[in-house]
């Protein structure tokens, strides 16, 4: 998952390798992908069985022993351990065979967020149309008894509802929360234990729960973006283990054939392509069922080319903040007060503690070691009633074991996130640290008394804070990644009372609602949004859908705080209400990134067997060319460059409708025209193409140039941002 907790180092981990090994000790869980699922009467169970039979020479009770499982309800393919050499086997069957890869393990990557982004409890629904929404979770499973699933005021789920309810030992759904399953070997219940599920299912779809807080902050109601939408929980991830594909897979096989309209999956990698992994092949096939997946952009930023999920079936979320912010102020003894970062709800009530350097508390560590307080370091009996200083941020977790009454911890980690600490700590910028360290080295008795934690007003947001990946995508240079950006600092939501809100195993409170970050949080704002919109349209495709919540989303323009400026937010902060009425769509059909694929060096054999139509490839599209609601061109630095992109629009807003064209250029680097520059419309869902030429007399090494296309009749603003970059980390040039 994007998950975003001091206890996990997300900031440089992309994805560990899976541990999954069978009794024989060269074997590991393979993902081998066959593609679209054959008709009339195909046994894909069986075939699965047959294939490995072939591979182990018709040994049955080998083949089967290592058959992990079957896909075989949205799409074809299993899971099995074996070797490297088998798996090469396997690969080399290119009649049946699409891709075989091995299983890899990832982590998990509000009361306040849907009012800033103008979703309030007063705007306009179709609560029975949202009704018939069904949003698909995946993550580490869900509190069935939160008050934000229960089902007072909800009929029975939807006809078309073909799922069912298998969450374990002492696991009821209801109409609310209408199916459960859980897929981790080793679980034994759709349960979550860890909090990060039911923290992102509430936040898609909760029901409006009054006066919840964190013991007492971020009060007020918290909701879902769509709170009369079905939730089906899909438990893919274990606390302390991770995500894997092979169950990631197995998900995506379900939710698609039980019914789901949305899939929100809060988990990120990297791809060595944009088709041969879990996340692609799954998004991919739920799109040709219609259903809109929304995944999260990853926790790798600030760091350019670090966005993952980059598949332009995908919706792709970074994170925002909202104007809620949370800080903790430090009072020394002298008066002077600081003020840092945490959600601390503990008071001191007035009360200093002594202060103690973690130099000075250690028996057995050398000095820098002991300045870090490192592990084993701070000796329990010279820190009992203290607040013990740190100069790396982890290390809160040390003085905590050790017995310590507070932390105050030099920010290594992060500088613009609050974190749950499992006691009173309060992070501060290098600046202050080294005030206080001053201000300890100075007097006989330093002391200071952590505050509680107050909220403050953000007059800077919305901006992407620094956790969030960037882009460009650098296995799919021409398609401006993530695609919006929706609030995923410090959000309140409903939490499993059995996990740690600090994510420390120490800390035995037991929360109904907590405070996280990450991507988290902000892919299932996205997913509550597109219930939202589809509540108002049924009928709109995944792409449909895609185009109005980009189209309409607010540019962020604060250089200062995301000087990579789209490949930070893409395009933009997302404004829910106006997504209904878009004005405008860029649609997307199959056959159109079929097309792309070929052009991505895919060939027709393959993509035959991954859509089940006959490809021929004889049409290719460019990625550049995609109908896709932004346009994106990689240009070699210092070089001039002329570049056409062709888009077609479809009229969803009103018959009889003109819309004139606006270039906004925020730089003179690059020259924008469009033609024809007016599109007039008769009737509904007619549609028109235009072509719009970006040229430049070449761009500094390194530099990201942005601009915007608007579309307006009026009444609705139809925004596409251009992007023109020269960051190159590749040896040879990508589409």
């Amino acid at each position: 998952m994007a998950k975003f907790r001091t206890s996990l180092f997300l900031i440089s981990l992309t994805f560990m390798f899976t541990g999954d090994v069978s009794a024989d000790d060269n074997r590991q869980a393979y993902i081998v992908y066959l593609g679209a699922l054959p008709e009339n009467g195909y046994s894909a169970p069986s075939q699965h069985l047959k294939l490995l039979q072939e591979l182990f020479a018709s040994n049955s009770d080998s083949a089967s022993s290592l058959l992990i499982r079957s896909y075989s309800r949205s799409f074809n393919g299993f899971a099995a351990y074996l070797s490297l050499a088998e798996s090469k086997i396997l690969e080399s069957m290119k009649k049946e065979v699409v891709f075989v890869f091995p299983s890899r393990t990832y982590e998990l990557d509000t009361t306040r967020s849907w009012d800033f982004v103008g979703l309030g409890e007063r705007a306009k629904r179709e609560s029975a149309k949202e009704s018939d929404v069904i949003i698909g979770v995946f993550d580490s499973g869900i509190w069935p008894e939160s008050e934000s699933f229960h089902d007072q005021g909800f009929g029975p789920p939807p006809q078309r509802w073909k799922g069912s309810c298998k969450g374990g030992r002492n696991f009821t759904c209801n109409n609310k929360l209408i199916g459960a399953r859980f897929y981790p070997k080793n679980s034994v219940s759709a349960r979550d234990d860890d909090g990060h599920g039911t923290h992102t299912a509430s936040t898609a779809a909760g029901n409006p729960v009054q006066a919840a807080s964190f013991y007492g902050l971020a009060q007020g109601t918290a909701r879902g973006g769509a709170p009369s939408a079905r939730v089906a929980a899909y438990k893919v991830c274990l606390k302390d283990i991770g995500c894997k594909d092979v169950d990631i897979l197995a998900a995506y096989d379900d939710a698609i054939a039980d019914g789901v309209d949305v899939i929100s999956i809060s988990i990120s990698r990297e791809a060595p392509n944009i088709l041969s992994n879990s996340f692609a092949i799954g998004s991919f096939h739920a799109m040709t069922r219609g259903v809109v997946t929304v995944g999260s952009a990853g926790n790798y930023g600030p760091d350019q080319g670090t966005v993952a999920n980059v598949f332009p079936w995908m919706v792709t979320v970074a994170a925002s903040a909202t104007d809620r912010r949370f800080v903790d102020r430090v009072v020394l003894g002298n008066g002077k007060a600081l003020t840092g970062l945490s959600v601390n709800p503990v008071n001191f009530n007035g009360t200093k503690f002594p202060i103690v350097y973690g130099q000075n508390v250690s028996r057995t560590c050398p000095a820098l070691q002991a300045s870090f307080c490192a592990k084993d370091c701070v000796d329990r009996d010279l820190v009992k009633g203290k607040i013990v200083l740190c100069d790396e941020f982890l290390a809160n977790k040390e003085a905590y074991k050790a017995g310590a009454v507070g932390s105050i911890v030099l920010d290594t980690f992060t500088r613009d996130v609050s974190f749950v600490f499992p006691f009173p700590v309060s992070s501060l910028s290098l600046e202050d640290y080294t005030s206080v360290k001053s201000y300890v080295k100075s007097v006989e008795k330093p002391e200071a008394e952590i505050l509680r934690s107050e909220e403050i007003i953000d007059k800077e947001a919305p901006y992407v804070p620094s956790f969030s990946s960037r882009g460009p995508s650098f296995i799919i240079k021409n398609l401006l990644k993530p695609d919006v950006s929706a609030p995923g600092l410090e959000i309140l939501a409903a939490y499993s009372p059995e996990a740690s809100p600090s994510d420390n195993p120490g800390d035995k409170r037991s929360v109904k609602f907590s405070i996280m970050s990450g991507t988290s949080m902000a892919c299932p704002h996205v997913a509550g949004v597109a219930a939202y919109v589809k509540s108002f349209h049924p009928d709109w495709s995944p792409s449909t859908i895609k185009s109005a919540i980009m189209t309409t989303a607010t540019p962020m323009m604060n250089v200062m705080k995301n000087p990579d400026l789209e490949f930070a937010y893409g395009s933009g902060h997302i404004n829910p209400t106006n997504a209904t009425d878009p004005g405008l769509v860029y649609e997307l059909e199959l056959q159109d990134y079929l097309k792309m694929l070929c052009a991505e060096g895919f060939g027709p054999g393959l993509l035959t067997k991954i859509s089940g139509r006959n490809i021929t490839c004889s049409e290719r599209t460019e990625v550049k060319d995609l109908n896709y609601p932004t346009m994106t061109t990689f240009t070699t630095a210092l070089k001039p460059f002329n570049v056409t992109f062709t888009r077609t629009v479809t009229n969803v807003g009103l018959p009889n409708s003109t819309f004139k064209a606006s270039v906004v250029t925020l730089r003179p680097e690059i020259q924008i025209s469009v033609e024809p520059e007016v599109l007039s419309f008769g009737l509904l869902k007619e549609k028109k193409t235009f072509v719009v030429t970006v040229s430049g007399k070449g761009l500094k090494d390194g530099s990201v140039v942005s601009s915007s296309l608007v579309w307006s009749d009026g009444g609705h603003s139809v925004r596409s941002p251009i992007v023109a970059y020269s960051i190159n980390p590749f040896g040879e040039n990508h589409s």
